[in-house]
């Protein structure tokens, strides 16, 4: 016999319980939210930034002199002026030979070699990349307390729920050891 109304409390409870979710059997309603407190942690951001500037650079050219093709003529008949001043007879001969010998030949090698270096400064467009650090606060979640009939619960969130939040309902039967609390 208590088997018998056992099974039918049990069967009655199963059957009212689509009527006390309040929204037929769908198994949720809507609790009034009573709170909803941002939880904020702040955050290290780099960022990264270019920088760029001008470095002034100095370049030098080298002119170096053309060779003056009349040079060595000019310098053999100086050599040779020279030379006829020491020696005589056939050894003047050969003193002035050699002196335009060596006159040209000295005057060749250094008509070409006068070299001019010019400085001139210009600015060179320089980059680097640098880090800039902030801090900024993120909203890691919610803390939210809600009220449903007539209690209050709390519970974490990702997003704020606004002024309701959808709660799940869930009926179960009582067992006779349960109702003895």
């Amino acid at each position: 016999m208590n088997k018998l109304i056992l099974g039918a409390v049990l069967s009655g409870t199963l059957v009212a319980a689509p009527v006390y979710a309040g929204h037929e059997s769908r198994g949720w309603e809507y609790a009034k939210v009573v709170r909803a407190e941002p939880i904020v942690r702040q955050v290290r951001v780099s960022d990264p930034r270019r920088e760029c500037y001008e470095e002034p650079v100095t370049e030098r050219t080298v002119y170096r002199g053309a060779s003056d093709p009349g040079a060595p003529l000019l310098g053999a008949i100086i050599g040779g002026v020279i030379g006829h001043q020491f020696g005589s007879g056939r050894g003047r001969d050969v003193a002035t030979f050699a002196g335009a010998v060596i006159g040209a030949n000295h005057a060749a090698s250094h008509s070409g070699t006068s070299n001019r270096v010019v400085e001139r400064t210009v600015y060179e467009t320089r980059c680097t990349t640098v880090r800039q650090t902030r801090f900024e606060e993120r909203v890691e979640g919610y803390n939210v307390t809600y009220r449903h009939h007539g209690q209050t619960y709390q519970t974490f969130m990702p997003y704020d729920p606004g002024k309701r939040l959808r709660v799940r309902v869930d009926v179960a039967p009582v067992m006779e050891s349960d109702d003895l609390d």
